[in-house]
């Protein structure tokens, strides 16, 4: 850093679209042949490229006469585009040389750090995993997609590609080393489906999958690819697979969860850490309170990392009060197909001792409160943490008030204090170089004084070096914050100096990326680089739409992160700034409008996708963006956008049926007792949709009672509707439970007329028939159906009715073969309905064969299994079947146990009444169950093994 004048910086960017920035500020290079030029003088690293090398790859079928003065032309051009740093690009005798420095060449960079992260493994792996991610960050996207008809770049590009996957390996096996695995589970499995023969991607996927308590899953990875590589090459795995495979075996059951580790350091903040911890220890529910962009949610992370067990809880993506519930029990990894969502987190947490971190309380402050006295009154080993603008009004609450960073004092090393600490670090990863000047840093004690120690106004003022030096920084920022005026109470003053920061660095931006900025604010979770991109293109800009997102993220206005899909993120309080310029410009409705398009073009794309091979990556997609659906269902309900939330309800039928997406049947459910509804085209398949949701809660009377409704409203079709199928699809299924054979399979044979074979009707029909004694007829129209299906769920649909109709006829092999491929294709696709139906079908074999053994073993993996992914509607349900078992073998005490925990949890599947009371039995809670469960599953198995003596 100086106030005098600097040289110009030149950095160019290949691990994406290619990307040339001289002093920080992005510069368009237009025309093929010369972005060819660029990128052939960037790849060389410093060398020399002669004239020959390039002409003969900018024109490979013959260099024309003009060849060598249209390379000088475009020579010529890049050095006018360089700037002030033109004599970068040197004439050589043969040639020319683009002098960059290592860390001025992102390829370059991410080598670096890739030898320097596997140099500190070893002693370092949490030290080797941040290098590693500062590394895989780089990759923006394809590399030079645009220059690989280029031979000498297209050879080049392989060899990005090759760096891209030893570093995601570093960075996959570092995170693991290090504890961290939770953060690569999405990179570890989009890279293994990418490149799913690639042995060392396939391995590191199962290991982090052992990793995060997910073990079984590994095994079964593992099993999939010895399958694999045998039926596609014709070879065996490595030994290495062996290895992994052994040692996830000796893996125990339990999930160790493992804070994540912040990417930046905490600067003095070590006296509130300290007080914090003595605090929790202490107390049942802290509350940490500060003005926006203080620091609370770093300075809850820290208490995270150091911290054994704990459950983080994000609430800046939500909006509507009634997803909390949901939100804790995807925190918790619980999965709740069925009952009240909240009582089930509650009975998971009760059985827990630990810290509950909820972050960003403050728009959610009545739900938040709510839902914490419950935990407080019903989880007596459960401590809370929570961050907000202001306090939750609990009577148990101790609140501690965060305070801005300390400011420089006269006459004392300025970078000793915190804040100009902070801000030195983060002008260091902007602009590196030699220490700052005695002039520098009385600047920079300047600036944070002036924005009162916060640290996100720190952090945006500090990313502007990229673009001034110090001195500019102070007097430009000076300005802004003058136009506010002073006077008012502390609190006022900083939240001032916060906003007008966040304005200076808004202001800062051109049009283009201002108006970007404002239209993304809307997206609560961020969103992906095909929307964001979508989006740019949408608002019309004067230059390049991918050029204003990377604006944007130079800026420190839009953070971006990459976990096998890039994602960009707001800060809460930068999102809420976004929303305050939409409104104060008018633009709030059209943004609006654009995110409800965009749900809907989401639900469509889903919808078309669950009749294709496309499913598993569709159903990614849903759950990954759920947050962002969750506020676009309360926009299209609270602006009485009935056509839009129609679209989504029934573009998102099949996540209501086979997915555990329970506030997605609250949707139905919703939007089916609106009044507007009524004589509107899509009508009818709402109806359906809701019918379905009340029929996954045992409710077969109301999901009867919504399909006729939904039948009735079948005039309507003349308006453009669609014939709602679905309605007769729910008769079937109801009419099914209630063992109405030829009613369900009136219904299901009239639903495949109108959808088409390839949906479950002909196997539902299959269902009724052989449930009512005609297997073989029953196997006439599942194989009809089953050979229709395409998408991985519908195929686990024929598979698991043809291991139900082998099951009855008695074929245990047929059917348990059948089974088991029902379950690897429900597992792939997303459909977890299957996976438990079909796990139930599977172990009920085993049990009927006599395979008590067998049966008993599976009970264990899958009890294992479903416990640890949360998934507690399924459980219950295999519990019971276990129950069954234990009868059989005359352990009744276990049985009703089980049974009696069963019948009186809240998120357990209704069940017809019982052969056997378990009126006056104690009721267990969930951890003493599953400790029951499997006491009773190892007693039976030695039993077993010592009468086969």
């Amino acid at each position: 850093m100086t106030d005098g004048p600097q040289p110009p910086s030149v950095r160019v960017e290949v691990l994406g679209p290619l990307r040339l920035l001289v002093d920080g500020a992005p510069v368009e290079v237009p025309g093929p042949r010369r972005r060819a030029v660029l990128a052939l003088l960037a790849l060389a690293e410093g060398r020399s490229v002669s004239v020959d090398r390039l002409v003969d790859a900018l024109w490979p079928s013959g260099v024309p006469a003009s060849g060598r003065q249209a390379l000088h032309n475009h020579v010529s051009r890049l050095r006018a585009h360089l700037g002030r740093a033109a004599d970068r690009l040197e004439t050589r005798h043969d040639g020319y040389r683009l002098a960059l420095r290592s860390r001025e060449l992102d390829l370059a960079q991410a080598r670096t750090m890739l030898a320097r992260a596997r140099e500190q493994a070893g002693r370092d792996p949490a030290g080797a995993c941040a290098l590693l991610r500062e590394a895989h960050g780089l990759w923006r996207g394809p590399v030079l997609a645009d220059l690989t008809d280029v031979d000498p770049v297209a050879a080049a590009v392989e060899e990005c590609g090759q760096l891209d996957r030893e570093v995601t390996d570093a960075l996959i096996a570092a995170a693991v080393a290090a504890g961290q695995a939770e953060e690569v589970v999405g990179l570890a499995a989009a890279r293994a489906a990418a490149d799913p023969l690639r042995e060392p991607t396939v391995l590191l996927h199962m290991r982090v999958l052992a990793a995060t308590g997910q073990a079984p899953e590994a095994l079964r990875l593992g099993r999939e690819y010895r399958r694999r590589m045998v039926d596609e090459t014709g070879l065996d795995p490595s030994p290495a697979l062996d290895d992994v495979e052994r040692d996830l075996c000796l893996v125990g059951t339990a999930p160790v969860p493992v804070p994540a580790r912040p990417v930046t350091r905490l600067f003095g903040r070590e006296s509130q850490l300290a007080s914090l911890h003595r605090l929790l220890a202490a107390e049942r529910l802290v509350t940490l309170v500060g003005t926006g962009g203080v620091g609370k949610t770093r300075l809850a992370c820290e208490v995270v990392r150091q911290s054994s067990t704990v459950t983080v809880l994000r609430l800046a993506p939500l909006t509507d009060p009634a997803a909390v519930p949901h939100a804790l029990a995807a925190a918790l990894h619980l999965r709740v197909d069925h009952g009240d969502v909240l009582a089930a987190c509650v009975s998971v947490l009760a059985e827990r001792t630990g810290l509950l971190v909820i972050d960003n309380c403050e728009h959610l402050l009545d739900a938040v409160r709510d839902t914490v006295d419950v935990i407080l009154a019903r989880c007596p080993g459960t401590t809370v943490l929570a961050t907000s603008r202001e306090p939750l009004g609990l009577a148990a609450e101790h609140v501690r008030r965060l305070p801005p960073l300390p400011l420089p004092r006269p006459g004392r090393d300025p970078a000793a204090t915190a804040s100009v600490a902070l801000f030195l670090d983060r002008a260091r990863r902007v602009r590196p170089g030699r220490p700052p000047t005695r002039a520098e840093l009385a600047a920079v004690a300047d600036v944070v004084r002036r924005v009162d120690g916060i640290p996100l106004a720190i952090e945006l003022a500090a990313g502007r070096l990229s673009t001034f030096s110090v001195g500019d920084l102070r007097r430009r920022l000076n300005r802004s914050l003058d136009l506010l005026g002073g006077g008012g109470t502390s609190a006022e003053s900083r939240h001032r100096a916060l906003r007008a920061t966040v304005d200076w660095s808004y202001r800062l931006l051109t049009e283009d990326e201002q108006r970007l900025f404002r239209h993304l604010s809307v997206f609560a979770d961020g969103v992906d680089l095909d929307t964001a991109e979508r989006i740019a293109t949408d608002l019309e800009p004067k230059g390049d739409p991918g050029s204003a997102m990377a604006r944007l993220v130079d800026a420190s206005m839009i953070d971006a992160t990459y976990d096998g899909t890039t994602r960009y993120r707001m800060l809460e309080t930068l999102r809420a700034f976004g929303l305050d310029r939409l409104a104060a410009l008018g633009e709030d409705e059209a943004a609006a409008e654009r995110m409800v398009r965009w749900a809907v073009e989401l639900t469509g794309r889903f919808r078309a996708a669950m009749a294709s091979e496309r499913e598993p990556a569709a159903d990614a997609e849903l759950r990954r963006e759920l947050p962002n659906l969750r506020a676009a269902w309360r926009l299209v309900r609270s602006r009485g956008l009935l056509d839009y939330a129609v679209a989504m309800v029934v573009g998102l039928f099949d996540a209501i049926a086979y997915r555990d997406l329970v506030e997605i049947r609250d949707w139905a459910e919703e939007l089916a007792a609106d009044p507007a509804l009524a004589g509107h085209p899509g009508a009818g398949l709402v109806l359906g949709a809701a019918g379905e949701a009340v029929y996954h809660r045992g409710d077969f009377v109301g999901a009867e009672r919504f399909a006729r409704a939904g039948l009735r409203a079948g005039p309507e079709r003349k308006a453009g509707g669609e014939a709602p199928w679905q309605c007769l699809m729910v008769l079937a299924v109801a009419e099914l439970a209630r063992a109405g054979h030829d009613a369900a399979i009136e219904h299901a044979l009239a639903a495949a007329d109108l959808v088409g074979p390839h949906r479950e009707g002909l196997g539902i029909a299959a269902l009724a028939t052989a449930h009512a004694g005609a297997l073989d007829a029953a196997r006439r129209l599942n194989d009809q159906g089953w050979a229709d299906a395409v998408s991985p769920s519908m195929r686990a649909w024929g598979a698991y009715v043809a291991g139900e109709i082998e099951n009855l006829s008695g074929r245990c092999d047929v059917a348990e073969r059948h089974y088991v491929e029902a379950v690897d294709l429900a597992c792939a696709s997303g459909a977890t309905f299957l996976v438990g139906v079909s796990t139930v079908g599977l172990l009920s074999v085993r049990a009927a064969q006599g395979r008590v053994h067998e049966a008993l073993e599976g009970y264990r993996d899958v009890i294992g299994y479903f416990a640890r992914t949360g998934n507690w509607t399924h459980l219950w349900t295999t519990l019971r079947n276990l129950a069954g078992l234990l009868r059989h073998l005359g352990d009744d005490e276990p049985a009703a146990l089980i049974d009696a925990a069963a019948d009186r949890a809240p998120d357990a599947p209704a069940v017809p009444a019982p052969g056997h009371t378990t009126r006056h039995r104690p009721v267990l809670g969930r951890t003493a169950v599953l400790e029951t469960a499997q006491q009773a599953i190892e007693r039976n198995l030695t039993k077993g093994r010592l009468s086969t003596r």
